[in-house]
């Protein structure tokens, strides 16, 4: 006959095994997943140059905003929550004008230099930016490229504005991948 402490230690290790195999089969969406997007063929030019290596992955939901200037929409900014995970929970930061990101720790990176890639008809496209300021401690404090990839929505309206000067935000959602050297 087993004793107490030897059943219990029995379900303990069928119990970690579980975990364990779980663990290893859960897909990774966490802000901290190091690897590079799968870009298609179209989107290639958009892999960051050779040297820098993904630093931290998130994932954005906010809006696009556009303003009516009497003739067209013409965009003004971003204004998006960051996210660790695909399911937009854990907020690590904020993604807004300039374009700059902030992490919760206040790091900044700020980046121009679009390259595009029109990779979806429906939403905005996928780019590649540089990074042309940084600043504070934190994630964001060594960055040299920004990626947005795997955009939902955030086009500008199709139809005319009502007046000059409306302003419209257009939801969108976007995965962002920061990089930095690797030396």
């Amino acid at each position: 006959m087993r004793s107490t402490k030897t059943k219990r230690n029995a379900g303990f290790v069928v119990m970690f095994t579980l975990f364990l195999a779980a663990f290893a089969s859960t897909p990774a969406t966490r802000a901290d997943d190091n690897r590079a997007p799968d870009l298609p063929d179209a989107c290639s030019d958009l892999n960051a140059p050779a040297g820098n290596k993904v630093i931290s992955h998130v994932y954005a939901k906010g809006v696009q905003i556009y303003r009516w200037d009497g003739s067209a929409w013409v965009f003004v900014a971003p204004v998006a929550t960051l996210f660790a995970d695909a399911n937009y929970r854990g907020q690590v930061g904020i993604h807004y004008r300039g374009p700059t990101w902030e992490d919760n720790g206040g790091s900044i990176v700020k980046a121009s230099n679009a390259l595009p890639c029109p990779a979806d008809a429906s939403a905005i496209p996928w780019l590649r930016l540089q990074a042309v300021f940084t600043s504070g401690p934190g994630i964001f404090s060594s960055v040299t490229w920004v990626q947005r990839v795997n955009t939902t929505g955030g086009l500008k309206p199709s139809v005319p504005g009502l007046f000059e000067g409306e302003s419209i935000e257009v939801p969108y959602t976007a995965e962002y991948y920061f990089y930095r050297a690797e030396n």
